[in-house]
């Protein structure tokens, strides 16, 4: 009897090891479920994944939200049933050396073509939550002119605003 315990013991304990995810894996997954969640219009898992205090910069230069005021902006795109969809095409991890901060940048395919996203998250809890996203649209070096005449007028009235007391 004490070995079909102990036997058992050890099958558990080996499934246990190699279930075990290392925490490189375990953001990509978080990642991967995050865009998922938004591509499916699934506003609960969405934001179960970030902290409370989460901060999600977007490709406006207007686009800066804390965490409620983004899901408040969010939720119409929620409720028509798909809010954007973002696949990861490349995508770097990086751990802190305590093991409990990780930040990373992806690549994107997105509704507006390649995207970079880069952030930052937090081992809270016994799980990983994305802390700090930022969301920027990837231009080809050669056609950067071209974009700032695009955008020059709108920029110089922000600047201007910005630079008021």
């Amino acid at each position: 009897m004490n070995r079909i315990v102990i036997i058992l013991a050890m099958i558990f304990a080996c499934g246990q090891a190699f279930g075990q995810m290392n925490p490189e894996e375990a953001i990509g997954k978080i990642l991967d479920r995050w865009h998922q969640a938004a591509a499916t219009a699934d506003f609960e898992g969405y934001f179960d994944l970030m902290t409370d205090d989460a901060v999600f910069i977007g490709t406006d230069a207007t686009e800066l939200w804390g965490n409620q005021a983004f899901k408040e902006f969010s939720k119409p795109y929620f409720d028509r049933g798909k809010a954007w969809s973002f696949t990861s095409l490349e995508r770097n991890i990086y751990l802190g050396p305590d093991g409990k901060i990780a930040w990373f940048d992806e690549l994107l395919d997105t509704q507006m073509k390649l995207c970079r996203g880069s952030g930052v998250l937090k081992h809270e809890d016994g799980q990983w939550k994305i802390a700090h996203y930022v969301l920027s649209i990837a231009v080809p070096n050669e056609v950067v002119d071209e974009l700032i005449l695009l955008k020059k007028e709108k920029d110089s009235l922000l600047t201007e605003k910005l630079r008021k007391p």
